[in-house]
């Protein structure tokens, strides 16, 4: 999973950047300190790949992991060249989907671009320089197609949705509020991989003393939930300056700070609860002496699927799918008492997948 972060400058993106991340990306109090785009790969936290690789004293474990994408800070009229323009966007069009970091704290000392805190604003802001950037990949991607399509009837009825698209953007509307229900027009707009079409997680960056009730008494916290219930968006409440202090400690100091805290979770953890809810993802599992590891899939995949992301030979030889369900495993304490009891089960091609199933794939190729 791939996730860009956006926001204003000053907002306290490259600061949880660097706390989820711990990649050192720079992080001061003035506007554009992030020039170059900053990545940075961070494991999945899954209590359950430790109780199998205790389990099966497995030699390796491979959690499944996000990549973060961190870009330069956007200011209104970056479309237009101000600030460092948005020729970072491109860094963040190949992303899964868009964390945007508001911020949702008072505090004289960190300068705001607008002289003030005003959440829903700053969306917007950053909402029309997104809109701004899509207009100039679909204008590009129209000229070429309006030549073809004099001789082409598929191109032309391409044309027609991209001239429908592109007034929709130019009313101040976000690519996937775009309606169509032409399985032709939906796989363009895919191909057309649009920022403002991409699902968005608002991350609502607060002060240490909004944590303990997390956000519940902040009302610019109450105005991002609003707003995205209104735009089927993902929130999140985190205080980056704390997640900062989080990411330095070792996992026992960790649990104990977050408990001082009155905070029952990190950000990355709401996070990634955040992005698996938004994009419909779940994990399976797989154990070995050799290897227990975490794979990531859409809700909904088939074994014959979920086999694919081992290797696509899996996939094409599929012939069946042991499965357990871990709660089941570790009430039994291994496979062999869990086959015992009947809790083992062989699933064919039609099985879904569900989170939490340890399998071993049969295939062959």
């Amino acid at each position: 999973m791939k996730l860009g972060i956006v926001g204003l400058p000053n907002v306290g993106k490259s600061t949880l950047f660097n706390s989820l991340t711990k990649a050192g990306a720079e992080s001061a109090n003035y506007p554009f300190c992030t020039i170059d785009p900053n990545i940075g790969i961070v494991p999945v936290p899954d209590e359950r790949l430790t109780r199998l690789t205790e389990m099966y004293h497995s030699a390796k474990t491979t959690p499944a992991v996000i990549e973060f994408v961190d870009i330069a800070g956007l200011v209104k009229g970056a479309s237009k060249g101000e600030g460092l323009g948005n020729q970072f966007l491109s860094n963040i069009r190949e992303t899964d989907a868009i964390v945007h970091v508001v911020r949702c704290f008072e505090d004289s000392n960190v300068i705001h671009v607008d002289g003030s805190v005003d959440p829903v604003r700053d969306i917007e802001t950053i909402n029309f320089e997104l809109i701004f950037s899509d207009l100039e990949v679909l204008e590009r991607r129209m000229a070429k197609t309006v030549r073809a399509a004099r001789n082409d009837k598929t191109v032309a009825k391409e044309y027609e949705l991209q001239k429908a698209l592109k007034e929709h953007l130019e009313a101040g509307k976000l690519a996937k509020t775009f309606e169509t229900s032409d399985e032709d027009c939906e796989a363009w707009l895919k191909e057309y991989n649009l920022l403002t079409g991409k699902p968005v997680i608002f991350a609502a960056n607060v002060g240490e003393d909004d944590m303990a009730d997390d956000g519940a008494s902040n009302s610019y916290v109450q105005q991002v939930k609003e707003y995205a219930k209104k735009t089927d968006c993902e929130v999140f409440v985190v205080c980056a300056e704390m997640e900062q202090e989080i990411s330095e400690l070792e996992d026992d100091e960790k649990a104990m700070f977050l408990e001082e805290m009155g905070v029952s979770e990190s950000g990355l953890d709401k996070l990634i609860k955040a992005s698996y809810s938004l994009l419909g993802l779940i994990s399976y599992l797989t154990a070995g002496e050799t290897e227990s590891r975490a794979w990531t899939i859409k809700k909904g995949t088939k074994a014959p699927g979920a086999a694919g992301k081992i290797h696509t030979d899996f996939e094409r030889g599929f012939i069946k799918a042991e499965v357990v369900s871990y709660d089941d495993l570790i009430a039994c304490g291994n496979m062999n008492a869990a086959k015992e009891k009947g809790l083992v089960r062989q699933e064919g091609k039609d099985y879904v997948v569900q989170d939490g199933d340890v399998i071993l794939f049969k295939f062959n190729v």
